[in-house]
């Protein structure tokens, strides 16, 4: 699985003209799902996720996580995420899970990150959604399940 993950102050998706998610200071993370991916990568994003320390302290230093201060999450589920450009000039989706079994995955990983006592929004799966954000910092952090793991 991969997660694009932006800490911000505030974020929201619509679809269409309405308001399905929204949250204040948090993280937003858009999420894409490959074939091969399973609940171990779930389990794994969702740890990774509530426990990574890009939050200041009282020092100012990246030292807290979502988690310690109880901050908001917004999920958002992106395919666009397994997009291959290498060839030609339209991307392939080719490496990105069919809904069967994206959606069931992201859903999961909500599941993962509620449990954890975090307030948790989410998107629409499959829809058309209009996401908006203020990136705090900025801080933007790629996650690969691939790669961490791997």
């Amino acid at each position: 699985m991969r997660v694009l993950l932006q800490r911000v102050s505030e974020a929201a998706v619509d679809v269409g003209s309405e308001r399905v998610g929204e949250i204040g200071r948090g993280l937003l993370l858009l999420v894409g799902a490959a074939p091969d991916d399973t609940g171990d990568d779930v389990r794994y994003l969702a740890e990774k996720i509530t426990n990574l320390r890009i939050f200041a302290d009282d020092d100012g230093k990246m030292n807290r996580s979502a988690l310690d201060y109880g901050y908001e999450l917004l999920v958002v589920s992106q395919f666009t995420l397994h997009a291959n450009v290498r060839k030609g000039r339209r991307p392939s989706f080719i490496g990105a899970a069919g809904p069967e079994i994206a959606e069931p995955l992201v859903e999961s990983l909500v599941a993962e990150l509620r449990s954890t006592g975090l307030g948790v929004e989410t998107g629409c799966f499959g829809a058309e959604m209009a996401v908006s954000l203020v990136n705090d910092g900025p801080v933007t952090i790629w996650l690969d399940t691939g790669d961490l793991r791997g």
